[in-house]
C-alpha cells in the first residue's frame, strides 16, 4: 500500500522508537436492515496514521463526527480495528484479549468529557479511586489509600480527608473534572486519552485544568492525546497537531507551526471558526465553510472535503483523493493545492 493511501505520518527520519504506532487503521461500523440484511459500513477511521512518542502530547482537532471519538476507544481497546495495527508499548491490539487486554488497559488512562456522566453517583470519591486499584489487584488496603491521597494531592483536591466521603454530586464541575483525572492516573499509565477535557467545563477553570494535565504529563513522562474541535486550546498542551476530517487525517504538523501557517482549506475554516478574544472582531463575519460534513456511510469520492472547499479544483479533488505533500519539514498535508498535479490545473 502506497504512503498516500496509509495517510500522513510525521517524523519518519526521527530514530527515537514511539510508543503508540497507528499503522493504516480502519474502524467501520456495520449497518443492518431490519436487524438482520447488511446495510453498508459507516467508515468512522478510515486509514489513520501516525506515531506519538514517550512524553510527547498530540492534540486531535476536527468537528463533531469526523472519527476523533472512535480513533481513541480504538486506542483504548473499547472498539476493534476493522483493518490495520496498533501497537502500544509493544503490544499489538489485534492479537490482544482476555487478561493481556486488561493489562493493555490499565496502561491507558482515559479523561472523559462530561465529569459529572463519567462518576458513578451512588460511590463515594473514595470508592471511586479505590475500584481500578482493586480491579487491577492492588490487595492492600493502606496501599490502595495511600495511593489515592498521592494521586489526590497531585490533582489539587484537598484537604484529601473531607473530600474521601464525599459523593460526586457534593463537588463542582472543576473539582468532579480533578477526580476523573485521578481516577485516569491512579494506574501509573504510560499513555493519557483526554476526550475533549475542559469543554463541559466553567470558561474560568478550563485553562487550570489544562495546565494540571501538562503538569501531571511533565512530572510522569506521560504521552498524551488531547482530543478537542477547539484549536484555541492546543497551544496550552501539545507538541504536534494532527487535524482530522471525514475519517481521514488531513493535516499533520508542529503545534506553533500549524498555528502559524496552517495549509489545508479545512485547517483555515477551524481557525476562522475559534473563539477570539479581541473585542475589535467581534462583529467581524468570518469565513467557514459551507454545507454540512458528508456521510461516513457514503463519503465523496476523491477529496472528502471537496463538496465544501472553497478552493475545490473541478476534475480533480472530486475525482482522485489528494496525495501525501510534504510542505515543510514535520509538516504534511492530504490536498492537491501543494501537488504538482493540482498546481498545474489550477
Amino acid at each position: 500500500m502506497s504512503e498516500m493511501e496509509n495517510g500522513l505520518k510525521p517524523r519518519t527520519n526521527d530514530a527515537d522508537e514511539p510508543i503508540l504506532q497507528i499503522d493504516d487503521l480502519h474502524v467501520w461500523y456495520e449497518l443492518k436492515r431490519f436487524g438482520f440484511g447488511h446495510a453498508g459500513y459507516v467508515r468512522a477511521v478510515d486509514g489513520v496514521q501516525f506515531d506519538l512518542k514517550q512524553g510527547e502530547a498530540m492534540a486531535c482537532v476536527g468537528e463533531s463526527g469526523c472519527g476523533k471519538s472512535s480513533l481513541m476507544k480504538t486506542i483504548l481497546g473499547l472498539n476493534r480495528p476493522t483493518k490495520g495495527d496498533i501497537i502500544f508499548d509493544d503490544q499489538r491490539l489485534t492479537e490482544t484479549s482476555g487478561e493481556d487486554l486488561r493489562i493493555y488497559r490499565s496502561k491507558i488512562g482515559y479523561v472523559q468529557q462530561d465529569p459529572f456522566s463519567a462518576l458513578p453517583p451512588f460511590m463515594t470519591i473514595q470508592r471511586i479511586l479505590e475500584e481500578p486499584l482493586v480491579i487491577n489487584g492492588v490487595d492492600n488496603k493502606e496501599e490502595r489509600l495511600e495511593r489515592i491521597r498521592k494521586i489526590l494531592e497531585e490533582v489539587k483536591l484537598a484537604p484529601v480527608d473531607e473530600v474521601l466521603p464525599k459523593f460526586p454530586h457534593m463537588l463542582s464541575g472543576g473539582q468532579q473534572q480533578r477526580v476523573v483525572i485521578a481516577r485516569a492516573m491512579i494506574m501509573e499509565p504510560k499513555l493519557l486519552v483526554a476526550d475533549e477535557p475542559v469543554s463541559m467545563l466553567d470558561a474560568s477553570v478550563r485553562v487550570e485544568i489544562l495546565r494540571l494535565l501538562r503538569n501531571l504529563q511533565e512530572k510522569h513522562n506521560l504521552s498524551v492525546i488531547y482530543i478537542t474541535h477547539d484549536l484555541s486550546t492546543v497551544r496550552y498542551f501539545s507538541e504536534y497537531i494532527f487535524v482530522m476530517y471525514a475519517g481521514e487525517v488531513i493535516e499533520i504538523a508542529e503545534m506553533e507551526d500549524l498555528l502559524a501557517d496552517p495549509k489545508h482549506p479545512y485547517t483555515l475554516a477551524l481557525l476562522e471558526a475559534s473563539s477570539d478574544p479581541d473585542a475589535d472582531n467581534a462583529l467581524v463575519m468570518r469565513e467557514v465553510p459551507r454545507g454540512e460534513p458528508p456521510s461516513l456511510v457514503n463519503p465523496p469520492q476523491g477529496c472528502r472535503f471537496n463538496p465544501r472547499c472553497p478552493k475545490v479544483i473541478e476534475g480533480l479533488c472530486d475525482v482522485k483523493r489528494p496525495p501525501n505533500v510534504e510542505v515543510a519539514p514535520n509538516h504534511r498535508v492530504a490536498c492537491w493545492l501543494f501537488d504538482e498535479e493540482g498546481m498545474n490545473a489550477v
